[in-house]
């Protein structure tokens, strides 16, 4: 029997927020929230609408400022960086509603992301469109996410797990260390989660991972760790079959199975 994992075994910290407060008034949203998003890991975080859960996404991702608490990418605090300073930095991000170019093709959604990280706006003679850096990060992105046979096709043609499919391509052309990954299985069909949660398998081993998810069988076959949120609060945090044997997460999400 092997031994089991240390502290000084496990994959390494990539985004980290400590005592993460966000505070409207006397409504406390996110409430002392201290997470580790790893290298290798898909980390879900599950919780019934209004827990707290794209609260938490949204600060980690530079659209909501933080009340108190930091956040740190590897060893830099990004607590008061831009959306788009994270970005740049290695900080992927797909939302809940499709966010992608319907009249695009897949390619040039792809070629977009990737030219937002290393924009040339003094080569204003020059075509974005032959940009072979983004071109290349365009293709590779594609092909990862399972696109590449449908790099010509218009993406508002693309179904629904296709779409889904893309956003998360979109944000590879970026070159993330963390994906930050709201609901992407909403509204898929059984073959549709299947090959996405190939894909998050596939992408693990080169990123941290953070899965906002309501989908739980989808998400104890995925994740590495679960944090359980309720009323902006953590109540479980750590592996899936320790979490669901947590008996206040049981109480309060789970139904007691």
């Amino acid at each position: 029997m092997s031994a089991p994992k240390t502290m000084r075994d496990r994959p390494e910290v990539l985004l980290r927020c400590s005592a993460l407060v966000r505070q409207w008034g006397g409504l406390i949203a996110v409430n002392r929230v201290s997470l580790d998003f790893r290298l290798g890991e898909v980390h879900a975080v599950i919780g019934t609408n209004g827990a707290g859960k794209s609260t938490l996404i949204n600060m980690l991702s530079g659209e909501i400022e933080p009340s108190s608490g930091t956040i740190h990418l590897r060893s830099e605090n990004i607590t008061n960086w831009s959306q788009p300073r994270r970005a740049q930095a290695g900080l992927g991000r797909s939302y809940q509603r499709n966010t992608i170019f319907p009249g695009f093709s897949v390619l040039e959604n792809c070629r977009l992301a990737a030219q937002s990280r290393t924009p040339k706006p003094w080569h204003w003679w020059e075509s974005a469109s032959r940009c072979a850096a983004s071109l290349d990060a365009a293709c590779q992105a594609a092909e990862l996410a399972g696109l590449k046979d449908r790099l010509e096709q218009t993406a508002g043609l693309l179904s629904h797990g296709q779409k889904r499919q893309l956003e998360i391509a979109m944000c590879l052309a970026t070159n993330p260390q963390v994906l930050l990954l709201d609901e992407p299985l909403a509204g898929m069909g059984a073959e549709e989660t299947d090959r996405m949660l190939n894909l998050l398998k596939k992408l693990r081993k080169d990123h941290a991972i953070l899965l906002v998810e309501h989908d739980m069988d989808a998400v104890f076959r995925i994740a590495d760790q679960i944090t359980v949120m309720v009323n902006g609060t953590v109540i479980a945090s750590g592996e899936p079959q320790a979490v669901r044997q947590n008996a206040d997460v049981q109480a309060a999400y789970l139904g007691g199975h």
